[in-house]
């Protein structure tokens, strides 16, 4: 018998691991899109860090926030649209 075979405990229910897999997925891909935004943001709107943003800073952040995800949903669209 080889160790995989050799388990004492019952078997792995598979769509909860596949929930736990998913979940995981997910709080990767937030993560990543959050750094992404906001470095890309940031370096574009922020001239002169400071202790806090200027409105216009802060407008310019918003848009470029809104901008991204937009252009996320087209690209996420397009893609799942062309695997059909």
């Amino acid at each position: 018998m080889d160790s995989f075979s050799s388990s004492s405990g019952p078997p792995p229910n598979t769509e909860a691991l596949m929930d736990q897999i998913k979940a995981q997925l997910a709080q990767a891909y937030a993560q990543e899109f959050l750094e992404t935004v906001g470095n890309k943001c940031f370096a574009k709107c922020v001239t002169k860090p400071g202790s806090s943003l200027s409105g216009s800073e802060s407008s310019c952040i918003s848009r470029c926030v809104d901008r991204y995800i937009e252009a996320t949903g087209i690209v996420s669209r397009a893609l799942f649209s062309s695997t059909r």
